[in-house]
C-alpha cells in the first residue's frame, strides 16, 4: 500500500474513481427517490380519478344493491387477480364490487370518512397488500351515503420502481466505468511528460543523450531546466577536477624525473646506496601517484551520468597489444566474447582495469589467455580470463589486490595493477576477485554494472 501512495498516478486515479463512485451513487439515490415520489403521485392521482368516475355511474335503487351504470373506462379492473378493484357499501351492508376481486371482498375498517374527505390507507387484499382510496359519496337523487373504495396493488407500483432501479444502475454503472476509463486517459495524457522526462534521464544516463529536451510543458519546464543546469554543473566540475588532477600529476612527475635522474647520475659515481635510495622512494612516490590518479578518475566518471563503454572496442586494441607484447613468450589470446556488450563504465577506466588483468594473466601464463564474456544477470556484465600458469594458492587471493603487493619480485610490474582493478570497481559498483581457472591456472573475474538497455548475443 505504501508503494502504491508514492506513485501519482495511482494517488490521482483513486481519487477520481472515489469522487466518481460516490458521485454516481448520489445520483442514483437521488433520481430514483424522485423517480418513487414522482410515479406514487402520479399513481395515487389515477386512483382518484378512477374514484371520481366510480361516483358517477353508481346508481342505487330504492329496493335493491348499489350497481354501475356501466363499467369503468379502465378495463384492468375486470380480469380476476389483475390487482384493480372498486368496491361500493351501503349503511344496510349492500355492496357491490369488481369482478377482479373474484367473490372476495376488501376489508374496510373504521368509520367510513367524512364528506368530501379522500382517505388513503393500505389494507391486505387477495394477491397482497393493497393501496386504497376510500370516500364518502351520495348519489344524486338518493339522499343516501354510499362507501366507496378503489385501489390497487402496491406490488404494481414497486414493480414499476424496481425496473427503474435496476435500469437507473445499469445506466449509472456504465457512465461511471466510462467515467473511470476517461479519467485514466486523463490522468495517462497529463502525466506523459513526466514519463518523456524520465525516459529523458534514462538516455543521459546510458549516454544516448548529454541534457533533456527543453520542449516540456509549463508546468515541468522550471525542473527540467534546473536538472539542465545540474548536468552542466556537474560536467564542468569534473572537467575541471580531472583538469586539476592532471596538472598536479604532472607538477608531481617533473620533480620525480629529475630526482630519478640524479639518482640514475649518483648511480654512476659509484654512491650506490644513495642512488637505490632515491630511486626507491621515487618508484614508491610514481606508484602511488598512478594509483591515486586512477582512482580520482574512476571516482569522477562514476559522478559522470552517460559514460558507456563498448566492451568489445576496448577490448580488441588490448588484445592487438598483449599479442605484440607476451607473443614472443607463445602466450595466445583467445576471445569468448558476446557482442554487443556495453558496460555503464568510462571507456579509460574499463580499458585501464582490463589491460592490467589481461597483462597479469600474460605474465604467468605458460601458452594460452582466454577471454569471456557474460552477464550473470541484466544489470551485470561480467568478464572472465583464464590463464594456464601455475596459478595462486587460495590464501594469496585476495592478498594480491593490496597496493604494492607482489608475490614475485624478480617479475616485471610495479605491484598496482589489480589494486587499480579492485578499486576501479569498486567505485564502479562492481568487484573483482580471482579463483582457480579450470585448466589448473588462475582465473580474475571482474563485473560492472551494465548499460541500461544493452544486450548480448552469444558470437561462437
Amino acid at each position: 500500500m505504501r508503494t502504491l501512495w508514492r506513485s501519482f498516478r495511482a494517488r490521482l486515479l483513486l481519487g477520481s474513481v472515489i469522487w466518481i463512485f460516490a458521485g454516481v451513487a448520489v445520483s442514483g439515490f437521488v433520481l430514483s427517490e424522485i423517480f418513487r415520489e414522482h410515479v406514487t403521485a402520479q399513481f395515487d392521482t389515477e386512483l382518484k380519478g378512477h374514484a371520481d368516475e366510480l361516483a358517477v355511474l353508481v346508481h342505487v335503487p330504492p329496493d335493491g344493491a348499489p350497481y354501475l351504470q356501466r363499467w369503468l373506462s379502465d378495463p384492468r379492473f375486470q380480469p380476476p387477480g389483475s390487482g384493480y378493484y372498486w368496491q361500493i357499501r351501503r349503511k344496510g351492508g349492500e355492496l357491490a364490487r369488481s369482478s377482479s376481486l373474484g367473490g372476495a371482498a376488501l376489508p374496510m375498517v373504521g368509520p367510513p370518512p367524512g364528506p368530501g374527505v379522500s382517505r388513503q390507507s393500505f389494507i391486505s387484499g387477495p394477491t397482497g397488500e393493497v393501496r386504497l382510496l376510500e370516500r364518502t359519496v351520495t348519489p344524486t337523487g338518493t339522499g343516501e351515503s354510499l362507501r366507496i373504495a378503489i385501489g390497487a396493488d402496491q406490488r404494481l407500483l414497486d414493480d414499476v420502481l424496481s425496473q427503474f432501479n435496476r435500469t437507473l444502475a445499469l445506466s449509472l454503472s456504465m457512465i461511471a466505468l466510462g467515467l473511470v476509463g476517461a479519467a485514466f486517459l486523463q490522468i495517462s495524457f497529463g502525466l506523459r511528460p513526466l514519463g518523456k522526462i524520465r525516459s529523458a534521464l534514462a538516455a543521459v544516463r546510458s549516454g544516448r543523450a548529454a541534457r533533456l529536451p527543453d520542449d516540456s510543458p509549463s508546468e515541468v519546464r522550471p525542473l527540467v531546466q534546473d536538472l539542465n543546469a545540474l548536468i552542466d554543473a556537474n560536467a564542468e566540475m569534473i572537467r575541471r577536477a580531472r583538469a586539476q588532477a592532471g596538472n598536479l600529476a604532472h607538477a608531481l612527475k617533473t620533480p620525480l624525473a629529475i630526482l630519478a635522474d640524479e639518482g640514475a647520475r649518483l648511480n654512476a659515481q659509484g654512491q650506490a646506496e644513495a642512488a637505490h635510495t632515491i630511486l626507491t622512494q621515487c618508484e614508491r612516490m610514481r606508484r602511488q601517484i598512478d594509483y591515486q590518479m586512477a582512482r580520482a578518475r574512476a571516482a569522477a566518471s562514476r559522478s559522470t551520468p552517460g559514460a558507456v563503454a563498448d566492451a568489445e572496442a576496448v577490448l580488441t586494441p588490448i588484445l592487438s597489444a598483449m599479442r605484440r607484447l607476451h607473443g614472443p613468450r607463445g602466450i595466445e589470446y583467445r576471445l569468448r566474447a558476446y557482442s554487443p556488450a556495453s558496460a555503464a563504465v568510462e571507456a579509460q577506466d574499463l580499458s585501464e582495469m582490463l589491460a592490467n588483468l589481461l597483462d597479469n594473466a600474460g605474465k604467468w601464463a605458460a601458452t594460452t589467455v582466454e577471454v569471456a564474456f557474460d552477464r550473470p544477470r541484466p544489470d551485470i556484465l561480467r568478464v572472465t580470463i583464464d590463464d594456464d600458469g601455475p596459478g595462486l594458492v587460495p590464501e594469496a587471493w585476495d592478498v594480491v589486490f593490496d597496493i604494492g603487493e607482489r608475490l614475485d619480485e624478480h617479475a616485471p610490474g610495479s605491484g598496482l595493477g589489480l589494486a587499480i582493478v579492485r578499486d576501479l570497481a569498486t567505485l564502479y559498483g562492481g568487484r573483482a576477485w580471482l579463483e582457480k581457472a579450470p585448466s589448473g591456472g588462475l582465473r580474475a573475474i571482474l563485473e560492472v554494472p551494465a548499460a541500461p538497455g544493452s544486450t548480448m548475443k552469444r558470437r561462437y
